[in-house]
């Protein structure tokens, strides 16, 4: 039986035919298939970079071999054996919270994920009983309205993570090149100048990305917020994106009322704040918008260079008319855009508001800011807290970005009770100004980068200026223990990052800081100025005094804050005016 070709059918034979005898009689390779599931955006950024010559680094290497949550069974079995980590396993843990500490601490260190930080009193006690049965015996509030659990065996890492879930919290993805915990104002709901209660949006954006594999593995960290308007800020403008709940005026080609501004690419430890895009953002639509920044990050962050990562660097690559259209193109619409004049101007934040006794916007009831020693407790204080907020509140805890908790929900009547109870646990309702804005990263004593004790040197600092420079004007004294900035010294009205000091010819080292001066955050955001270099931990107190002596008594009025003293001067000017200083 004869068959006839037609013509196109000719021509694609002969063409096949060609095509077959210039590869000397060789059958074409089979075309690779395109990466699928939810990592296969992440696959796909990692061949665009070895397909243009590129290198991953390890920590790409480490993900594409097995992914994190693929590799339970082994944290497990190395549970089991109360193992160590090897390095790649310590990164790979780290998407279950686990942070292995070796040299500083031979154990792991688990953080949580709390959104808007904001706690249940029973949970905040089940906290108490994880510390002390799997870990050193006590918490430590992050900088991030969050909660940190040391000196966990690795035969407890498994239990640890367990027993968090069964408390209804989670420590899934809060570390490693992940979406961080989800920070929001801390007075929220209770705030009477507050825009928005950011609690629900913070809640939603958590699960959305505890529900999403996709939004795992990014090209390195990431840090989302939402700023009610509130007197206690979220610090929005230090994330890589910052919701700042705004009301638009009448009149000005959208509806009038609380949008969210959307502000992108803030990291204070390279030194720079969250930027206006100059979009607001529905609140309903916040999630939406995120999740697409979200993507173009994955698409187009850099995994071959973990310094330049971060979504900053695609930022200052691209500017942001680029980025945000390649937003608008994964949304599949138009953001609203609107002048900065059609914003009316956001309420001050009160920077005591953290400490103390405060009303509510709920009549006859009143948050209680209760101060933590550099942001550390003890099952039995987390405990009494915990009852205190079941027994005179509403039975719930906010954690701040300021290392210490607030009680909500007080009612006039229980007040002086619930003062009484917090000091019967050793602590206050009640700071100096210096106390009330002291800020400290682990340091040295439970982090292998830091170069120097921080929290303990905060304790010092403290305790010396409260007696040798008392001042009446709040104040942010920030240390932090290396480059990662955990503790955001830029921001500091006197910020002290970690240094090893030279003290001889031979090499020899101690423990000291740089510090600097004139950082800002808020209405008054800037980064920091270098004041002094290499000063010797033994010599930071006295240092540190000198400073607010020196602010003290060149104030233009009683008026004048630090950070406007500071900016009102170069720095030449304020060495001097410091190094003049002395006691009196």
């Amino acid at each position: 039986m004869s068959v006839d070709f037609t013509l196109d059918q000719k021509r694609y034979l002969e063409g096949f035919t060609a095509g077959f005898s210039a590869r000397g009689g060789q059958a074409a390779p089979p075309a690779q298939a395109p990466p699928m599931g939810p990592d296969a955006a992440h696959i796909s950024a990692q061949d665009r970079v070895t397909g243009a010559g590129g290198k991953l680094t390890d920590q790409e290497k480490w993900k594409r071999e097995e992914h994190p949550f693929d590799a339970w069974p082994r944290l497990v079995a190395q549970a089991k054996e109360n193992a160590p980590p090897k390095p790649a396993d310590n990164f790979l843990w780290r998407f279950y919270g686990l942070f292995y500490v070796a040299p500083a601490q031979d154990a792991y260190m688990c953080r949580l994920r709390i959104p808007n930080g904001a706690l249940n009193h029973w949970q905040f006690a089940g906290l108490a009983d994880l510390a002390e049965n799997y870990g050193g015996g006590y918490l430590h509030v992050t900088t991030r309205a969050n909660i940190q659990i040391r000196e966990i065996e690795p035969k407890n890492a498994v239990n640890i993570v367990e027993a968090i879930q069964d408390l209804g919290l989670w420590c899934k993805g809060s570390g490693a090149d992940n979406i961080r915990n989800i920070t929001g104002t801390p007075t929220a709901g209770v705030d009477p100048q507050e825009l928005i209660d950011t609690r629900p949006y913070a809640r939603a954006m958590h699960h959305h990305i505890l529900n999403d594999r996709s939004l795992y593995g990014l090209p390195r960290k990431f840090n989302i917020a939402f700023d009610g308007a509130g007197v206690v800020g979220a610090l929005e403008d230090t994330n890589d994106i910052g919701f700042q709940a705004v009301l638009v005026k009448d009149g000005r080609g959208v509806a009038p009322g609380v949008y969210f501004r959307l502000a992108l690419g803030g990291i204070t430890g390279h030194r720079d704040f969250a930027r206006d895009t100059g979009v607001i953002v529905p609140p309903d639509e916040a999630v939406a918008v995120a999740d697409k920044v979200l993507r173009v990050f994955i698409d187009n962050g850099d995994r071959a260079n973990r310094t330049k990562a971060r979504l900053k660097y695609v930022l200052d690559a691209w500017g942001f008319d680029k980025f945000l259209a390649a937003v608008e193109e994964k949304l599949g619409r138009k953001l609203l855009r609107v002048d900065a004049e059609a914003i009316e101007a956001r309420p001050r934040q009160d920077r005591a508001a953290h400490i103390g006794v405060h009303r509510q916007k709920q009549a006859g009831f009143n948050w209680i800011g209760v101060a933590l020693p550099v942001g550390r407790l003890t099952p039995e204080q987390t405990r009494g807290l915990a009852e205190i907020a079941r027994q005179f509140g509403d039975g719930g805890l906010r954690l701040t970005v300021w290392q210490n908790l607030l009680i909500t929900g007080v009612a006039d009547k229980h007040v002086a009770e619930a003062v009484a109870a917090i000091e019967a646990l050793g602590l206050s309702t009640q700071a100096s100004p210096i106390r009330a804005g002291l800020v400290a990263c682990t340091g040295n004593a439970g982090c292998r980068f830091a170069a120097a004790d921080t929290k303990r040197h905060a304790e010092e600092i403290a305790t010396h200026c409260e007696s040798a420079a008392p001042i009446d004007t709040p104040i942010n004294i920030h240390l932090t223990g290396c480059h990662h900035s955990c503790a955001q010294h830029y921001i500091g009205d006197i910020g002290l990052i970690g240094a090893r000091v030279p003290i001889n010819d031979e090499g020899d080292t101690v423990e000291g800081y740089h510090i600097l001066v004139g950082g800002g955050f808020a209405e008054d955001a800037r980064i920091a100025s270098e004041l002094q270099q290499n000063v010797k931990a033994e010599d930071a107190p006295e240092a540190v005094a000198k400073i607010l002596r020196a602010y003290r008594m060149n104030r233009a009025s009683a008026d004048e804050t630090f950070v406007d003293f500071a900016r009102r001067h170069d720095i030449e000017t304020l060495r001097r005016v410091v190094n003049e200083e002395s006691v009196a």
